[in-house]
């Protein structure tokens, strides 16, 4: 009678599964505590060289590269900084595709798919450097190149600053979708701006050199981002497949 009875007090209708939410993952709200904390760090150790880097990189000069002169230390804040801009930006990309594709994080462990954006767009970053670097060697002296790369690397230092904010409101806010690839893209929009501007600033001499430079522009900047944008579908099909 007993059992009985402990029986129908356990009994009930299956409970409904609450859908996944970035808002309600504790893994993403300990990494965007650590890249606050990180990024308050730096700020308070290196705000003078950040700063520096900026005056650099909007008032043009003939000069030599600041990483030459740079300390050890502001070595380190700096690869910090770039390595916060590549988790916010996978967390980005894993809050929009967790609304685009909702059956991928029921087949795939968040943690892990979040990981996989996060090293996609480290390695994104990596193979832009090299090519960077590689053309450079190619093209252009040393000096010229060494400036192209510091300016290229305070473009990612501050874009990361820049994606704080806007992955809070992504993950706790409720962001439309439309809402969100809208600020995405402008944000996008702000950074290639500012690299062309750089660009003629270093490699323009006339018309017909700005001319081989949008060529140039579309081709290391603007096709990439498309390619960059199907492999991850792609990887997304992969994922779902393959889980």
């Amino acid at each position: 009678m007993m059992n009985l009875l402990i029986a129908w007090m356990t009994a009930g209708p299956e409970g409904i599964p609450i859908p996944y939410s970035p808002r309600m993952d504790d893994g993403i709200t300990a990494i965007l505590l650590c890249c606050f904390f990180l990024s308050s760090y730096v700020l308070s150790r290196s705000r003078k060289f950040l700063l520096q880097l900026v005056k650099d990189f909007l008032l043009h000069r003939e000069r030599t590269s600041i990483f030459a002169t740079s300390t050890a230390a502001d070595m380190r804040y700096l690869l910090l900084l770039i390595l916060q801009t590549c988790v916010l930006a996978g967390v980005a990309v894993f809050s929009y595709f967790s609304d685009v594709q909702p059956a991928l994080v029921q087949h795939v462990p968040p943690f892990l798919l979040l990981n996989i954006y996060i090293g996609v767009c480290l390695l994104y970053l990596f193979l832009k450097w090299v090519a960077y670097s590689f053309l450079g060697w190619i093209f252009f002296d040393e000096s010229t190149t060494a400036l192209w790369l510091e300016s290229y690397s305070t473009l990612l230092y501050y874009l990361g600053f820049a994606l704080f904010p806007f992955v809070l409101f992504i993950v706790y806010f409720d962001l439309s979708l439309q809402l969100t690839i809208i600020i995405g893209l402008l944000l996008a929009f702000f950074a290639k701006i500012l690299m062309f501007y750089k660009w003629l600033k270093l490699f323009c001499d006339n018309l017909y050199g700005g001319l081989l430079l949008i060529l140039y522009f579309c081709a290391l900047e603007i096709i990439p981002c498309f390619m960059l944008y199907q492999g991850m579908i792609q990887l997304n099909d992969f994922l779902i497949i393959k889980f």
